[in-house]
């Protein structure tokens, strides 16, 4: 296992994945034990129903039933006692399933309890029929021994390490995606690799034309439009899986399964395309800058407009992710913006009026000040103002070199390192006088989840 070096920070968790081969023993065996989590599962939705109308069917002021992870556990331990077929499975995954249904089932309860509506709540867990083995291990459930990783019930997988673990795994998560490979994704803690200060800084505005629109043009991130580049092969393997669908009750055949197959497969490789894209971005950003302001966009709504196509392609939230991941291993200062009126406000005055030209112009031109400048560009440099990082010069290198507490503007707290970063991801700051649009948030180092 790793050593911690003196000085060094904690970055949090990261999952590393590898590509697993599977012998046809291993599969077996993995079928099997996925076949045993999925029952136990559906047991705990079963359950979960059973007490709830119980629950209903009761007076007011009788005493409610519950439905937790302790009793969830003990039906667990009466269902393998009574069954030899369910013990001949390590009970490490089944147990982990067991957690994975009490989190869905408590996050549907909270989001009822808050009266979100209806199509933002998260929805009770339902029975799992047809869905792709995932299996997840704590550290007494698996084990790596001469490269080859060990399962709890003799199951030997084969890792392809494409580069080495970091420290030693706290977890693992064996899973199988649509084109039929196999997975092994390990958690890992990680620690703060930083990078020699350049004293610059950055704003960015997200958009569909292009997918990030900045303040230095040698950082803007043109629109990949990997999808549309594999349309003609999606339409056709669409055509294919429609053209081969069975009939409602009836099994698949195997030109059916061929056909999803390779659709899965061109999905897979526009994933990846993707992802490698906004990881390289972000690589760039984060090593040129010190503090980045980013616009805390929610791209979801655009899912609802005559964009949707376009905007999935550009996978901003994917390149948001990347990019609040990069600051936080390599210790930059990310700043989450709120996007409210950035299209209206004057990066130049400050002032807030609705300008000109109609929102299909790419211009933006203040009517207070009369600064004229690209509309996204505007919007860039409004997010430098608002996180706090007044831009004289915008991406010009600061007269007194790295970024101190002394140029930014009062009131708004950096993390310097060694602090507590506790709840950092939810910490709402007051940015500029008292407009109740202008607030952002600080994320830094903040604890990946595992």
């Amino acid at each position: 296992m790793a050593t911690r070096r003196e000085g060094s920070e904690d970055a949090g968790h990261a999952r590393y994945t590898y590509r697993l081969r599977v012998s046809s023993t291993a599969r077996a065996g993995l079928l099997a034990e996925w076949a045993r989590c999925r029952w136990v599962w559906n047991e705990c939705v079963a359950m979960s129903r059973k007490r709830h109308h119980t629950n209903t069917s009761r007076p007011d002021d009788a005493e409610k039933v519950t439905c937790g992870p302790a009793e969830l556990d003990k039906m667990l331990t009466e269902a393998r006692a009574a069954m030899a077929w369910l013990r001949e499975g390590a009970s490490v995954p089944q147990q982990q399933i067991i957690r994975d249904f009490a989190k869905s089932r408590a996050k549907a309860q909270r989001d009822i309890k808050a009266r979100l509506p209806q199509r933002q709540r998260a929805g009770m867990p339902k029975k799992k029929r047809e869905a792709l083995p995932t299996l997840n291990y704590t550290q007494r459930g698996f084990r790596l021994k001469d490269g080859r990783l060990h399962l709890a019930g003799g199951i030997a997988l084969t890792v392809v390490w494409s580069r080495d673990l970091p420290a030693a795994p706290s977890s693992v998560r064996v899973y199988q995606d649509a084109v039929g490979h196999w997975y092994a994704s390990f958690v890992v803690a990680t620690e703060v690799q930083p990078l020699p200060a350049t004293g610059r800084v950055l704003g960015v505005d997200w958009g569909v034309k292009e997918t990030a629109t900045t303040t230095s043009d040698a950082h803007d991130l043109p629109h990949p439009q990997h999808g549309r580049k594999a349309q003609a092969k999606l339409t056709r393997y669409d055509r294919m899986v429609a053209r081969r669908k069975p009939k409602k009750g009836h099994a698949g055949s195997n030109g059916y399964r061929a056909a999803k197959k390779s659709r899965a497969r061109v999905y897979a490789k526009i994933a990846r395309q993707r992802q490698d894209t906004a990881r390289k971005w972000a690589k760039s950003v984060v090593r040129d800058h010190d503090a980045i302001a980013v616009e805390d966009f929610r791209p979801k709504f655009l899912a609802k407009t005559t964009m949707a196509r376009k905007a999935a392609d550009a996978a901003i939230g994917a390149t948001k992710t990347a990019l609040i991941e990069m600051g936080r291993k390599h210790g930059r200062d990310i700043h989450l913006v709120n996007p409210a009126h950035t299209t209206m406000d004057c990066a130049q005055c400050g002032a807030r009026t609705k300008h000109a030209l109609p929102l299909s112009e790419r211009t933006y031109a203040c009517t207070t000040c009369g600064a004229v400048s690209p509309r996204d560009k505007n919007s860039a440099r409004v997010m430098l103002v608002r996180a706090g990082l007044n831009p004289a010069g915008a991406d010009r290198v600061r007269a007194g070199g790295p970024l101190v507490p002394s140029q930014r503007e009062p009131g708004i707290p950096v993390l310097q390192g060694g602090e507590d970063v506790k709840g950092v991801n939810s910490l709402r700051l007051r940015l500029i006088g008292s407009d109740p649009c202008a607030t952002g948030r600080l994320c830094r180092r903040a604890p990946a989840r595992p």
